[in-house]
């Protein structure tokens, strides 16, 4: 960490801590719809195989959430201890659309969190399904409330700034800003896409090891439907956020794309699709640039000939970091592009009863596993990196925002986050990985509670799970 200023050191630490966050509330999200789903065909059908398969998800969902509420504590005294600007500018803002976020999703879920865990034999079907409706709800409205506070960052409305903070005049156009709908619905769906692929590497796994083969079965099956209709709306979904972005944030489409000359007026030519290429922020150009012509004015305009501005036309101190967004773009439409080819090869296989046959087809279940998470960070880190030198966009910048901090200080809780981080969530993971991989218990009878077992990890991340949080019980920043 030589060299790096407090500034720098500051933003790689929230950098850090939100990225690892951010993965947890993706599966709780994802986790709370498909166990609500499970609950709801269990009592329309009986079949047990679906309580079975509830009663399986219920231990993932009770670790994932915990970890996702103890790392969401830190930053929100990130916000207090790093970025005091911030917070003194626009915090009559974000302060009371986090504390909407505390009144309505963590107290929903907070009450009826302990009826979905532990209340199977103590209440009874009806209200135990109604409770876990009740917490997928939350999740979405914890979504909702993050989304809406992130969105406001990248195009504010509904301000006025006096005497150097902002003043909200009106909160309709506060939370319902210009690009709040399509990052809302963007988000979602990446968490849905992201635990449908988890799932689904799941299953393929037991399948591979022959585990639990009616179990295994049914939620490949589900986790497929879900990917194969969900991948192409996100695509349709990812298009008009672009859109948006282009009106709201060109520079940021500028960065993503590797341009930088605006065309003349007169040129009816169109602008190319750079597929690869290296941006060279020193010399203002793309290096090595594979390009398809006229490709990248039909995605981004919806013209052959349509143009954009380029990076040239903005101010070096106002254009984001191009060699970093040029990437991180490519990684998650990448990944997008293969989430719908699985899909699409998952219905063949289905259509040819070949679907649980097919080694190499598990095989690559198991390795899409992470996709979703990956593209979800990808997606995040164009986002964000793409708004500086911004924190409130065209409002706010970044170093204006940092708290007033020596480096040495900033540098060492760094250090710290970084190592406790590895460690505790680290074997987190490492056991709910384990209990993915294991699969339903062969002999699980429907009536049983959820069995964690000796000296379990659960009951403490559950434990963990009722304290409450300031920033995000298990709430999102955004991809």
């Amino acid at each position: 960490m030589h060299g790096l200023t407090a500034l720098e050191l500051a933003r790689i630490q929230f950098g850090f801590t939100v990225s690892f966050h951010i993965l947890f509330p993706a599966i709780t999200i994802g986790l709370a719809c498909f166990l609500a789903f499970l609950e709801a065909r269990w009592l329309y059908t009986k079949d047990t195989v679906y309580r079975t398969l509830y009663q399986f998800w219920i231990k993932i969902f009770a670790l994932n959430f915990g970890m996702g509420v103890v790392s969401g504590l830190v930053m929100a005294y990130e916000f207090g201890t790093n970025w005091s600007g911030f917070s003194q500018f626009a915090g009559s803002v974000t302060g009371p659309l986090l504390t909407y976020e505390v009144l309505t999703a963590f107290f929903l879920e907070a009450g009826f969190l302990g009826v979905m865990l532990f209340g199977w034999n103590r209440v009874g079907p009806g209200l135990h399904f109604f409770s876990t409706v009740m917490v997928a709800l939350g999740t979405m409205i914890s979504s909702t409330w993050i989304l809406a506070s992130n969105s406001w960052m990248h195009t504010p409305a509904g301000y006025v700034v006096v005497a150097g903070k902002v003043v909200p005049t009106d909160w309709l156009e506060v939370i319902f800003n210009p690009s709040f709908p399509y990052r809302l619905t963007h988000m979602v769906i990446a968490a849905l896409l992201s635990t449908a692929l988890f799932v689904a590497a799941s299953s393929a796994w037991q399948l591979l090891h022959d585990r639990a083969v009616p179990a295994a079965r049914k939620m490949l099956s589900m986790a497929l439907w879900m990917v194969l209709i969900a991948a192409p709306i996100q695509a349709v979904v990812g298009d008009a956020h672009g859109l948006n972005t282009l009106e709201h944030q060109p520079a940021k489409i500028a960065a993503m794309e590797g341009h930088w000359n605006t065309a003349a007026r007169d040129d009816k030519g169109g602008f190319p699709l750079i597929v690869f290429g290296i941006p060279d922020m020193e010399r203002e150009e793309t290096r090595y640039a594979i390009e398809i012509p006229r490709l990248g004015s039909l995605i981004l305009t919806h013209s052959l000939d349509g143009q954009i501005r380029g990076l040239k036309d903005f101010p070096r101190e106002d254009r984001p970091n191009a060699t970093v967004l040029f990437f991180t773009f490519r990684v998650m439409v990448g990944l997008g592009v293969a989430m719908i080819l699985f899909g699409l090869l998952g219905w063949v296989l289905r259509r040819n009863g070949a679907l649980y046959r097919s080694k190499a087809f598990l095989r690559l279940a198991v390795v899409m596993g992470p996709a979703g998470l990956v593209a979800l960070l990808a997606g995040w880190m164009t986002t964000e990196i793409g708004r500086q030198p911004w924190v409130v966009y065209g409002l706010l910048r970044t170093h204006d925002a940092v708290s007033a901090h020596a480096a040495g200080p900033v540098a060492l809780s760094l250090a710290l986050f970084v190592v406790i981080y590895f460690v505790c969530f680290g074997v987190g993971i490492r056991y709910m990985l384990k209990l993915a991989s294991a699969g339903p218990a062969p002999d699980a009878h429907p009536h049983d509670e959820p069995s964690y077992g000796p000296g379990s990890v659960v009951p403490a991340a559950i434990a963990a799970a009722s304290t409450p949080n300031p920033m995000a019980p298990h709430g999102q920043r955004e991809s």
